[in-house]
């Protein structure tokens, strides 16, 4: 029986995944999880607006084609979210949503997935690109 994977994408794994040269990476198949159904990406419109304007910088060179195809299936694909505020207090408080955006759906044991885990709360919901890998094996047994 499989599982469903709830997890807010953190910003810094989809440019991650974009931009490496490695086909094996552990952010192309958590992003690859999201495009084929085996994560149930959760988002709020900040967070949308954050893919756009990160994603757009010159610097990453990441097409509009590309960028529409993933906010799209992030938006088709995903499940809205209003968080409660949970005031927290973090590193950078821009990272802020995707945290209360993941912590609204713990009941549903949702996940945050980031490469920046320094930014956060040392939380067993909060894992690495690596670890999502794991869990995503894992729900499939």
């Amino acid at each position: 029986m499989i599982n469903l994977v709830y997890a807010v994408i953190d910003t810094n794994v989809i440019v991650s995944a974009l931009i490496t040269k490695n086909p094996e990476s552990a952010t192309i198949k958590v992003l690859e999880a999201v495009l084929y159904g085996d994560i149930t990406p959760l988002y709020h419109l900040d967070i949308i607006n954050e893919y756009q304007e990160v994603l757009h910088r010159s610097k990453f060179k990441i097409s509009d084609a590309v960028i529409k195809k993933i906010i799209g299936a992030i938006i088709q694909y995903g499940v809205e979210v209003f968080p409660k505020p949970t005031g927290e207090i973090l590193i950078d408080m821009d990272d802020l949503i995707f945290y209360e955006v993941a912590m609204e759906k713990r009941d549903d044991n949702s996940y945050l997935v980031t490469g920046n885990q320094k930014h956060y709360p040392i939380k067993d919901f909060i894992v690495t690109p690596g670890e999502m890998v794991d869990i995503l094996g894992e729900s499939k047994k």
